[in-house]
């Protein structure tokens, strides 16, 4: 099983989760209903992933009560408007075979086309009628997130952002803990590219775990909610298995500073 964080809107949000990108279709919904079974409670998914129907049957097939679930789906950066972005989330409920999504997020902020804050408004309308439970953004950057909350008064629950030893997002981090924001790690193992390090391959051999857990603890020491993706049940037990040991402060030190400012994704900036 995994902790539960607190938002700031009076909900909460398992701190581990399970993310959908990449995997295909015809693959979905075996991969959630093993991941559920494994004892995840949050599954990442979004509109883009094109997977969203397997989501919702593997939802299904669980036999799991639907609140003891949080789902997450994400406004694509075509959806961005005040009508649009309703639209896209009648459309998402329908595929997902859903009346309430738990979790929904601006996928990007696209600051070129400038909408995301229109779309932020019919979000909030949606958490008002019931049709949404928590809101959120994702990739968006310190200018995004204070225009949000200054033209309308609602502050992001979380904020999904890459982020693994090679991208710590050290600064973001911090205003997020300003804010009252959650931290939401995307790619958090950062490709594998960091496990080969002295940092973490030190750290792997004295806790005896792989180099893949040792990265997940030291997000989760860091504070953050977590997405790893996995298509195989051993990999979905393998990253939720990270309770029963401990990074040393000075293993959390090295893996931070592992930090090279190097991206796997998009530059949110100019992503559009």
């Amino acid at each position: 099983m995994t902790r539960i964080l607190p938002l700031n809107d009076g909900n909460t949000l398992p701190q581990i989760g399970f993310g959908l990108w990449q995997v295909p279709a015809d693959q979905t919904a075996r991969v959630v209903r093993e991941g559920l079974a494994t004892g995840y409670r949050l599954i990442d998914g979004a509109a883009v992933y094109g997977n969203e129907t397997g989501l919702g049957e593997g939802l299904r097939q669980s036999g799991l009560p639907r609140d003891a679930v949080f789902v997450t789906t994400k406004i694509w950066n075509d959806h961005h408007g005040y009508d649009a972005a309703r639209r896209a989330l009648d459309a998402s409920l329908a595929r997902l075979g859903l009346d309430r999504i738990d979790g929904l997020l601006i996928h990007w902020p696209c600051p070129e086309h400038d909408r995301y804050v229109e779309t932020w408004k019919a979000m909030v309308d949606l958490r008002a009628e019931g049709r949404v439970t928590s809101i959120g953004v994702s990739n968006f950057l310190l200018p995004h997130l204070k225009r949000l909350i200054a033209e309308t008064g609602v502050t992001p629950a979380l904020n999904q952002i890459e982020l693994h030893p090679r991208l710590g997002q050290a600064a973001l981090r911090a205003a997020h803990r300003r804010l009252g924001i959650v931290t939401q790690s995307w790619t958090p193992l950062g490709q594998g590219k960091s496990f080969a390090t002295p940092a973490v391959a030190q750290a792997a051999a004295r806790t005896g775990r792989t180099p893949a857990q040792v990265v997940l603890r030291w997000h989760l020491h860091l504070g953050c909610a977590i997405i790893p993706r996995s298509s195989r049940a051993a990999g979905l037990a393998e990253n939720l298995a990270l309770w029963d040991f401990d990074l040393t402060p000075a293993e959390i030190e090295a893996i931070t500073a592992l930090d090279t400012g190097e991206r796997t994704g998009p530059d949110p900036m100019l992503f559009a």
